[in-house]
């Protein structure tokens, strides 16, 4: 009779990763809440200590795995620009969303031209990829940016820096897409002498901006209703089932994306738009818990590959000059754009120094990048990866071990208990409140 093997198959083994990753993903959040460490550290040292075991032989570098790259870190994005629209409480308005409009209209572009003239003469770019680099590097990340974004609908206690990074980290994805497709079309106006102006802004700013925007609307409307406002017995609020929004989230970018508008910008649109179609219901609890659970599932995921890609080669093609040039990114760039934008707006000093300073750099990021390279010819683009990997992991480290410190200073400073059930927990650091 033959024996069995001891080694157990490739099955049992993602079996049992999968069970012990969704272990961690429910209890880590708890485990971090009061320490100066956060859930996206601990997920690329789990994904650095696998790749390193000899038994490993995958290795996750996005430069051989363009197509999965784009797809996989696009679905993160989505599903975390849905949940952030869920849990802003703040009714929409041009004077209530002020700080947004600052962020959005004035940090981001100065942030694109910095970063875009640094490459150009400290990298020695070409503009267009240059520009890539900037557009891609710029908007702040819906994902790993939850650290400092609201609580869950209807917790209290919005104060203006988690709701600015909140409605930042929502809107600035859709705003940098016209400025990645401005490097696509530079790149190809360079090659073949093609006008690219009059294309840039009728079509990928007005109407795919324009485009998103209605789109959103029109799908926010629709399940709103559903959801809300139809007959009692077959409302879907009835049902309980928290997994409507990631049915919104789906159809709003489907729809939008088939019509060629921008499908993140679109995404974010309808999850306000769902909110506000019945703001105070409680079903919102069940919709941002399913999203929260699955951001934080497929985010670490990701993350735990990034973890292998960096043991995998991802930083063998980065020079001193290219470090320098991701360290400036992130600790001069971002934080002067964002104080010149919040020059003369009414906030305390130390709200605007914690605006400026918490420009996290994550999947968003990853995502750019990846769509800019499927689409364009670039000719250092292992260079390129390296550089933006290098631009996350420091935001990773650098906002990862300052945000629970910098937050609960900030919550004490504004007569707010950080302990408290009431004060909002740190985005995938803390676990979703009832």
């Amino acid at each position: 009779m033959e024996h069995a093997s001891l080694l157990p198959s490739p099955y049992i083994l993602v079996l049992t990763g999968t069970g012990l990753l969704i272990a961690l993903v429910a209890w880590l959040p708890l485990a971090l809440k009061k320490l100066p460490l956060s859930l996206p550290i601990v997920c690329i040292g789990i994904g650095a200590v696998i790749f390193l075991l000899p038994q490993i032989t995958l290795r996750p570098l996005p430069i051989r795995y363009p197509e999965v790259t784009e797809r996989f870190s696009e679905l993160i994005v989505i599903i975390a620009l849905m949940g952030a629209g869920l849990k802003i409480d703040r009714i929409f308005g041009w004077r209530r969303w002020a700080v947004t409009w600052r962020l959005l209209a004035i940090t981001m572009p100065l942030s694109i031209l910095a970063i875009t003239v640094l490459a150009t003469w400290t990298l020695g770019l070409p503009i267009a990829v240059a520009l890539l680099l900037g557009a891609s590097l710029a908007p702040t990340d819906p994902v790993l940016a939850a650290d400092v974004q609201v609580g869950p609908p209807k917790t209290g206690g919005e104060d203006e820096v988690r709701f600015g990074l909140t409605s930042e980290a929502g809107l600035n994805d859709g705003a940098a897409f016209p400025f990645v497709h401005l490097a696509i079309l530079l790149a190809a106006s360079a090659a073949a002498g093609t006008p690219w102006l009059g294309e840039w802004l009728t079509y990928r700013v007005a109407w795919e901006i324009g485009g998103g925007i209605v789109g959103g609307w029109l799908v926010g409307r629709a399940f709103g209703w559903l959801t809300f406002h139809v007959p009692a017995d077959s409302k879907l609020a009835k049902t309980g089932d928290g997994l409507i929004a990631l049915s919104a989230t789906f159809v709003s970018y489907g729809l939008t994306e088939i019509v060629h508008v921008y499908g993140f910008l679109a995404v974010f649109v309808t999850a306000l738009t769902f909110r506000h179609t019945h703001r105070e219901h409680d079903f919102h609890h069940e919709m941002h818990t399913i999203i929260e659970q699955l951001e934080r599932l497929v985010m670490m995921i990701l993350l735990i590959l990034f973890g292998g890609a960096m043991v995998s080669g991802l930083f063998a093609r980065v020079s001193w000059t290219d470090i320098v040039f991701a360290v400036a990114t992130l600790v001069l760039i971002r934080p002067l754009a964002g104080w010149l934008a919040l020059i003369g707006y009414r906030a305390e000093r130390s709200e605007k120094l914690t605006l400026s300073f918490f420009g996290i750099r994550g999947v968003g990021t990853i995502y750019y990048l990846a769509y800019g390279i499927n689409h364009m010819a670039v000719a250092q683009a292992e260079r390129l990866w390296g550089i933006v990997g290098l631009v996350v992991l420091f935001s990773i480290l650098l906002h990862g071990l300052t945000v629970t410190p910098i937050m609960r200073s900030l919550d004490r400073q504004q007569g707010r208990d950080p302990d408290a059930d009431d004060v909002p927990p740190p985005g995938l650091k803390g676990p979703a409140q009832m």
